[in-house]
């Protein structure tokens, strides 16, 4: 019985190519994207969960109470080590200073190789290796990161240095600071981890590397390159452990307005966590899901329409069927085995669609994701459960169509409208209308966010701006200064400032502020900007009162912002003037107060800003450039400063670059709506070429008999014209609350955003209804010129 429900199955097909084509394009379209969604939903889903007793493994961080909460991955650095000391509640607690972009250098005779890791380097102290699994493939575990100066890295980083794996007592030099004796070999970690560095250098080396992270007495601070990780001893619960952590602020921070509620977030959670730095929200994933599930719906709502638009050529052969003894569920068998004929070309289809999109996926969500059905079983059973899904999703309502017919008017082809199932038909339509707007007003309103982030006034000039790394490893004033005069002396070189980051620039300097004579802390953070007198120029800063800072060997001169003259409680800029700022151990004198400038992403609010020529604290320079001499330009730069620095990479950025990549996550999140946006607008529009299909075929005589009538072509158009009309508002109706929602949700992440228009809702339908004239335009003038004769003869 299979094998004869296959082979009629397969003259079907071959006999309606155009309708196999149809339903095949479509299916495997939406197939496709539901491969790649769940490839990448899965490969989320699996971080760091490969190591041992992850159920017992967590991290902590800090929750930062002052005018405002704020979340950071971190703790002070004392925090690992005395928690170690005091409680007794953990099995192993280890700490990870990761610095990013370290130079290391490979030695070898004479010769030196320097590269740039953008994983980083990092610190860590031995029981890292214990709390994670990261397998060794050469060394012992239990001292190569006992002595100072030893360092661990993986294969990979092995052979990119040495040629071989075989790397043990070799040398690598960090940043021009250490030297590190090579003691153990690590299997590359896999990309499914939060965890990337390749270099892993001993704790003990951390004193003379960095003294701030090394003391144990560093509790005034914190800093995001440090995290610090546990794991739990069995049987002790996470109310235990933070029952006993305010302690540790009753004890080291008494005073400090800005108050820390340590708490421990489950590795589970650490790459989600967007208030803690989580790579991807589950949200985001839940998003992508819900995507492949309309794109789903839609093909199959569309392989439906075309389905029921067929019934009527097959009508007879159903009627002869059933005069012939067929029973109803033969008939509906038959019809599935056709769907799973189809769902199965489809699937094979949407794997190699799958294949060749999988590395553009990777690129956009910069992940490593391999398609491999050898070693991925869920991937094996995703695959025929998609299968078997979309075969029952797309033949059941179909096949009781088709195998309920009655023989009599079957055979006499006077099927009506209620047989062919028209008015569900209408729904299904108005369905995938419906998904196609959510997606469309999805794509106009992340679009628009974008754009107005990257194109609004930022208050300063991210314009041919170039960020070079100054690459000391200690600031040298004069060695600084010298270069930035010759960098400054450059045909085609506007401006040079030295400083620590640009205006808006994801690192951070926050600390705490004393206001003249003020007894006490201000409540609020300020965000330190280290720079020259040439920053407010280069940058095009505006003054609102007061001067620019001069040129000075001491760090005495400030400028702030026009949010921090509002924290600071003073009525106008020139309140400000004179006044003094205690912060850290350095006081410096406001001189002159800038208008505000977007100092984060659209995602914050702006800061309280203080700008100090705090010369020790310069990181880069920043070179305003004529555009029109930047092929000239840049390699000029690159000699300067690498005659200057011979010992360093040189590397650059332009900051219109940096800043954009503040929305990365939402640039990559509009690239893939788009594609399933335009994936979704497509199988409507098969769907549509299906309605169109069958009111074609109903109302030919209608058609025949207007027409001998007297009626004109457009009002023939508009029988068809005014049918879509009202299932485009209709959709409309239904899909517009449902997409403001969505958006005005998404746009709560943004502290600035754009305002949720009528403009964006009537784009949406524009293009909808322009999607649907065009594709139901063709049949609908053909069937208007059609010869009153031919139509009328029609059987």
């Amino acid at each position: 019985m299979f094998k004869n429900y296959v082979k009629i199955a397969l003259r079907s097909l071959q006999k309606n190519k155009v309708y196999t084509l149809l339903n095949v394009t479509g299916l495997a379209l939406s197939m496709a994207c539901c491969i790649l969604i769940f490839l990448v939903v899965q490969y989320h889903l699996s971080f760091d969960n490969f190591h041992p007793q992850r159920e017992r493994i967590y991290r902590f961080v800090t929750e930062q109470h002052r005018d405002q909460i704020s979340y950071v991955a971190t703790v002070p650095p004392a925090f690992g080590q005395a928690f170690r000391n005091d409680y007794s509640f953990s099995e192993k607690v280890a700490r990870i200073v990761t610095f990013d972009k370290e130079l290391v250098s490979v030695v070898s005779g004479h010769e030196v190789r320097k590269f740039k890791e953008a994983a980083g380097v990092a610190f860590v102290e031995p029981e890292y290796f214990d709390i994670f699994n990261f397998p060794l493939l050469q060394g012992n575990k239990a001292d190569m990161l006992s002595a100072p100066n030893t360092a661990v890295i993986t294969e990979s980083l092995a052979l990119k240095y040495f040629g071989t794996v075989n790397a043990d007592g070799k040398m690598l030099r960090i940043n021009n600071k250490i030297d590190c004796r090579i003691t153990g070999i690590l299997k590359d970690l896999p990309a499914n981890s939060d965890h990337h560095a390749g270099i892993f250098v001993s704790w003990a080396s951390m004193k003379s590397y960095n003294e701030f992270f090394a003391a144990s007495d560093s509790w005034g601070g914190m800093s995001s390159p440090l995290q610090c990780f546990t794991r739990l001893r069995p049987g002790v619960t996470v109310a235990e452990v933070e029952k006993v952590l305010p302690a540790y602020v009753t004890r080291y921070r008494p005073k400090s307005k800005n108050v820390h509620h340590y708490k421990l977030q489950p590795l589970s959670q650490v790459h989600f966590e967007a208030r803690y730095g989580g790579a991807m929200e589950k949200r985001n994933l839940w998003v992508l899901s819900m995507i492949g599930v309309f794109l789903l719906v839609t093909a199959c709502v569309n392989f439906v329409n075309l389905a029921t638009a067929q019934a009527l050529s097959r009508s007879r052969e159903i009627g002869i069927r059933k005069a012939l003894g067929s029973l109803r569920g033969q008939l509906f068998w038959q019809f599935i085995a056709e769907t799973g004929l189809i769902a199965l070309v489809a699937m094979l289809l949407a794997i190699i669609i799958a294949t060749g999109m999988l590395p553009v996926i990777n690129n956009w969500f910069h992940t490593k994701i391999v398609l491999s059905f050898m070693h991925d079983w869920m991937l094996w059973a995703f695959i025929p459960l998609l299968t078997l899904l979309v075969t029952f999703l797309s033949g059941s309502w179909p096949g009781l169509i088709l195998s309920g017919f009655k023989p009599v008017t079957a055979l006499k082809g006077k099927l009506s409208a209620s047989h062919s199932s028209f008015a569900p038909r209408r729904t299904l339509i108005v369905l995938q209308f419906s998904v196609s707007l959510v997606l469309i007003i999805a794509m106009i309103v992340i679009t628009r966010q974008i754009k107005y982030a990257s194109h609004s006034d930022l208050g300063f000039d991210k314009d041919a701006v170039v960020m070079i790394g100054m690459g000391s490893n200690f600031y040298d004033n004069s060695k600084a200064q010298t270069l930035r005069k010759e960098l400054a002396a450059l045909p085609g070189v506007k401006n040079v400032s030295m400083c620590y980051a640009a205006p808006a620039a994801p690192q951070i300097w926050n600390t705490t502020v004393k206001f003249d004579t003020r007894s006490e802390e201000e409540i609020f953070k300020v965000s330190v900007k280290s720079a020259d007198e040439s920053f407010a120029p280069t940058f095009g800063l505006q003054l609102l009162a007061g001067r620019n800072m001069f040129a000075a060997d001491s760090n005495n001169q400030a400028l702030i912002n026009e949010t921090m003259l509002r924290r600071l409680q003073l009525s106008s800029p020139e309140e400000a003037i004179g006044r003094q700022i205690t912060y850290d151990v350095n006081k410096v004198m406001i001189v002159g107060v800038v208008k505000d400038f977007y100092d984060r992403s659209f995602h914050e609010a702006i800061s309280s800003v203080m700008i100090t020529n705090q010369a020790d604290q310069y990181t880069d320079y920043a070179v305003k450039i004529n555009m029109k001499n930047l092929v000239k330009v840049v390699p000029e730069l690159e000699k300067k400063w690498s005659a200057m620095y011979p010992e360093q990479l040189f590397e650059y950025q332009f900051l219109d670059e940096s800043i954009a990549e503040f929305y990365d996550t939402e640039s990559t999140m509009l690239k893939f709506i788009m594609t399933c946006s335009f994936i979704a607008i497509f199988i409507g529009c098969l769907g549509l070429y299906g309605l169109v299909s069958y009111m074609v075929a109903q109302k030919t005589k209608e058609i025949g008999i207007r027409k001998v009538l007297g009626s004109s072509i457009s009002g023939i158009l508009w029988i068809f014209g005014k049918e879509f009309a009202q299932l485009i508002l209709i959709a409309f109706l239904l899909a517009a609350p449902l997409a403001w929602w969505l958006m005005h949700t998404w746009l709560q992440d943004f502290k600035y955003h754009i305002q949720l228009g009528p403009a964006i809702f009537a784009l949406s339908i524009i293009i909808i209804a322009a999607v649907a004239v065009i594709t139901v335009g063709y049949q609908s003038l053909r069937a208007a010129l059609m010869n009153p004769v031919t139509s009328l003869k029609a059987d």
